[in-house]
């Protein structure tokens, strides 16, 4: 990340746009939103990050309480399970130049890295139709510059 990348708003009003400034919360936000409907993951996205704001604090976590805390969303074991090892692998894998790295980072949590706090959108094709919506937003807003590390 050599260049100060500020991710432009969008009409989709992405959970991620929020959370741009914060990798590790941009996975977070990924985890939970993998398999499951946004409006449905997102309020107990924000009470996980209640209860555990950094990735320190997340990967010392109970796994039963997470289990608990998320069950309504469904996969809740193995998505506490992913929450508390990707966390323990943000802070102790060198992993920036592949996301994947991480425990439970697959395609779609690498290209919103990519996208939101790298600015290296242009080198990847998001599959997700979400991230798909913000990468031809992004295309769009920056036809006329060279780079899209310019904002508008």
């Amino acid at each position: 990340m050599s260049r100060k990348w500020i991710p432009p708003k969008s009409p989709y009003n992405l959970v991620q746009e929020k959370l741009w400034s914060d990798p590790w919360k941009i996975f977070v936000a990924c985890i939970f939103c993998n398999l499951t409907k946004r409006r449905d993951a997102e309020p107990y996205m924000w009470k996980f990050f209640d209860l555990y704001p950094t990735p320190k604090e997340a990967s010392l976590a109970d796994l039963g309480k997470i289990e608990r805390l998320i069950q309504p969303l469904g996969l809740s074991k193995r998505r506490s399970r992913a929450l508390v090892k990707m966390s323990n692998d943000y802070l102790n894998k060198d992993w920036k130049s592949n996301p994947e790295l991480l425990y439970g980072v697959g395609k779609y949590a690498s290209d919103a890295y990519y996208i939101f706090c790298a600015g290296s959108w242009e080198e990847i094709e998001p599959k997700d139709h979400a991230l798909n919506d913000y990468h031809s937003f992004l295309k769009k807003s920056f036809k006329n510059t060279q780079s899209g590390a310019q904002n508008k």
